[in-house]
């Protein structure tokens, strides 16, 4: 598809409006009027009016009375250091996982919160030809697999209380636990023990074994390793076990010295 084609099928003007005026923000000019703001986008002072009420509103803007000057809200702020924190992550958690996979052959992956599901942010494949695994951008929700348990467990009470209240659990497979009590207990254990071991509880034949990464004492990521049933033996959970909370630890460590 050419250019043409593809903004006039695909981009959307207001977007592109809204991003032009964030843009016009600069270090050299933190502070601009709306005069200013007309000069440098080009945008209509009216429609210009409607744009900026909308971003202050939303926490994008911030205006200030007096001077009538606008500059760059907390909500920006907010977005910059979620993309900041999950690329931080990445960089420290991808060698030490890599390293991981090789050293048992098996898949490894990491997965973070995206809004009430988790969703699969890395992965390092099984060096088998039957392998279990997860796909870099599969969700799944939270009440279900060792990598979304071990995430919803580590959240504060309340929070896991208003989860369990707002979302509707169905069975993904006959393993699945949707019942409320069971969960809460399940959850309880994996906070006890602080890892949490799962089989074909949301894949079918997939064995997993999964930590959560802590900061400041909540719940940033997963790490996970996941194995097909019929390589995976009981008396192995130990080795797994340990080899998964190494890797926390490791990663947790290197974060706090960011």
């Amino acid at each position: 598809m050419d250019q043409t084609n593809f903004e006039k099928n695909y981009l959307m003007n207001t977007v592109q409006k809204t991003a032009l005026i964030l843009r016009a923000f600069t270090r050299e000019e933190p502070k601009l009027t709306l005069t200013d703001l007309h000069k440098l986008t080009g945008i209509g002072i009216s429609s210009l009016q409607r744009f900026v009420a909308t971003l202050v509103h939303e926490g994008f803007l911030i205006k200030d009375e007096k001077s009538k000057h606008y500059q760059l809200g907390l909500s920006l702020f907010y977005l910059g250091k979620l993309v900041e924190q999950e690329s931080t992550i990445l960089a420290v958690a991808e060698p030490i996982l890599k390293s991981l996979s090789e050293k048992i052959g098996e898949s490894v992956s990491m997965s973070i919160f995206d809004g009430d599901q988790r969703r699969c942010i890395l992965n390092f494949e099984s060096i088998h030809s039957l392998t279990a695994r997860h796909q870099v951008g599969d969700t799944s929700p939270l009440y279900a697999g060792a990598s979304a348990k071990a995430l919803l467990a580590f959240l504060p009470q309340a929070e896991i209380e208003e989860y369990l209240d707002r979302v509707k659990r169905v069975p993904i497979t006959k393993s699945t636990v949707i019942d409320r009590d069971e969960l809460f207990a399940q959850l309880e254990r994996i906070r006890s023990q602080g890892y949490v071991t799962t089989k074909s509880e949301r894949i079918i034949g997939a064995c997993s074994i999964s930590t959560p990464i802590l900061s400041l004492g909540r719940p940033i990521a997963s790490i996970s390793i996941i194995i097909p049933d019929v390589r995976y033996q009981d008396e192995h959970t130990e080795m797994y076990k340990e080899y998964i909370l190494n890797a926390k630890y490791e990663i947790e460590k290197q974060l706090s010295m960011k």
